[in-house]
């Protein structure tokens, strides 16, 4: 069964928080770290606190691999650089509250074309590093299901590209 071959990867995501001196913006949050952790979920931990900087550790979470998914995983371990990707979503409620998160993880997936689907639907969606570790659970998972879609034969369509070419069709010039 695949997911007692590919189980899932658990792991705990790093957030930031950096002050801004912007007139638009007084803070921004951002994925900092994507690193292995087994801990169940539980409330977001500050692991950093000073002034201008704060990060959060939020565990409990995990990657799966899946079939459909084949492809994204491919162009991500096939790319310069790979990439794990978290969507996350702001917290507007502790908006200015040092005491919890202003912003939260939601998605951990190691798909380029999951994530790019994320984005397309307007979330926001950051990039870190894909460790060793990580490259080397996914890569036997690649290896044994990604197959690329066989290239096919083109036809031409003469009569398509003549009249699109300004050719006379049936006594009239088509435009």
């Amino acid at each position: 069964m695949l997911s007692a071959r590919f189980p899932q990867f658990p792991v705990a995501v790093v957030i930031e928080r950096v002050t801004l001196s912007d007139r638009w913006d007084s803070e921004q949050w951002r994925v900092v770290a994507v690193e292995r952790d087994d801990s169940p979920r539980r409330a977001p931990v500050r692991i950093v606190h000073e002034p201008k900087h704060t990060c959060w550790r939020f565990t409990g979470f995990s990657m799966e691999l899946h079939l459909s998914e084949s492809e994204g995983y491919h162009l991500n371990v096939t790319a310069p650089e790979p990439k794990v990707f978290v969507m996350w979503r702001r917290n507007e409620e502790n908006a200015g509250d040092d005491s919890a998160p202003g912003a939260f993880p939601v998605v951990v997936t190691v798909s380029y074309n999951e994530a790019a689907r994320l984005l397309d639907g307007g979330e926001q969606v950051d990039a870190t590093p894909l460790s060793v570790e990580m490259l080397g659970w996914m890569q036997p998972f690649v290896d044994a299901n990604y197959r690329p879609e066989p290239k096919r034969k083109v036809r031409r369509n003469e009569l398509y590209e003549r009249d699109q070419a300004g050719g006379i069709a049936s006594g009239k010039r088509v435009r």
